[in-house]
């Protein structure tokens, strides 16, 4: 019986092995990074946060989400709520359903943006996530590894075109700078680098310093040269703020 239950432990460390090293060097590096960052508690905690006068609500696990965002404007006190069923949005507690497919896009892929940044990295592990590893490279004297993520077109949103490039700390993995290129609106590119951190409710949160090139059609693998020349813009600050986060019920 002993030798049956050793074999059988055996056999699990073994898979075990397997598992972890059918995981490629950039899925390992995001991995790190979002056990930095509070790992599975973000399947376990709501989070809200107030951004730009928007008030945000935010939910995300591997198979479900929902992010919503309260406001005022000039038709009333304004509810959206995106989640797996899709976009809803009510005013003064009535449900609006004279939207256009176009602007029910245009509201969802603003919420959506917001949650992204958010929740940073927990989302690059998302199934749609494409990662690829460039190698190590130096911003301000530390190392990181640098992974550039693209999306597949089933499952990857509206957005899927867009191409994002991240830095982990080699020592700390922790994400300090990102970069992207975005086809919305005329396009262009950006990058952002922290401007200051803090840890609510075991989960880390940053805010960030948004920085542009002049030229919107500037390659995103130049923005890393760029920054260190001092030749990107500061085009504002992206600040999260009140944050609040709490436990939900096991199920």
């Amino acid at each position: 019986m002993k030798k049956l239950v050793l074999r059988l432990v055996l056999v699990s460390l073994t898979f075990f092995e397997i598992s972890c090293d059918s995981r490629s060097e950039a899925e390992k590096i995001v991995d790190a990074a979002i056990a930095a960052y509070g790992g599975n508690l973000y399947e376990k905690t709501a989070i809200t946060f107030d951004f730009r006068g928007t008030h945000y609500a935010i939910f995300k696990s591997a198979t479900a989400f929902e992010y919503s965002r309260e406001f005022t404007d000039s038709t009333g006190q304004v509810v959206d709520v995106l989640n797996n069923a899709g976009f809803t949005r009510k005013v003064d507690g009535v449900g609006i359903d004279t939207l256009t497919e176009e602007r029910i896009g245009a509201f969802s892929r603003s919420i959506n943006s917001v949650a992204y940044f958010a929740f940073l990295p927990y989302g690059l592990n998302d199934v749609a996530a494409i990662k690829t590893y460039l190698g190590r490279s130096k911003i301000k004297g530390k190392e990181y590894h640098q992974v550039k993520v693209t999306f597949q077109a089933e499952g990857g949103g509206e957005h899927f075109e867009d191409e994002f490039l991240y830095w982990f700390g080699v020592e700390d993995s922790l994400m300090d700078y990102m970069a992207y290129s975005y086809h919305t609106d005329g396009g262009g590119v950006r990058m952002r680098e922290v401007r200051e951190a803090r840890e609510v409710g075991g989960i880390r949160f940053q805010d960030y310093i948004n920085l542009k090139a002049v030229n919107k059609a500037t390659p995103l693998d130049s923005m890393q040269y760029l920054y260190e020349k001092g030749a990107l813009e500061k085009l504002s600050e992206i600040n999260l703020e009140n944050i609040r986060t709490s436990s939900l019920p096991e199920n």
